[in-house]
């Protein structure tokens, strides 16, 4: 992904850009935000919404180069999780 303007302010994505922009359901980014698992977000006005870096950083945590690599961090699934699973 191209590296956003430093000059330009944050862009943000309401949950349905966001979903889009990763892949998944709208309402699997609700259970995401419910449980404590999913990117960083921010409400204004109200309104949920993601900067696209926050985004991508989540997803980067999932980031593997083969089946074998334990990765950089875990993409928790969106479903309640222990302290324990939260702190892998």
């Amino acid at each position: 992904m191209a590296q956003a303007d430093p000059t330009l302010p944050p862009r943000f994505l309401r949950t349905p850009e966001a979903a889009r922009f990763l892949g998944l359901s709208g309402r699997t980014l609700e259970k995401h935000r419910t449980f404590g698992t999913g990117p960083t977000y921010r409400k204004i006005g109200g309104r949920v919404v993601y900067a696209q870096a926050d985004l991508q950083a989540w997803a980067d945590r999932g980031l593997r180069g083969s089946t074998s690599d334990r990765g950089v961090g875990v993409v928790h699934p969106a479903r309640a999780i222990s302290a324990d699973d939260r702190r892998a």
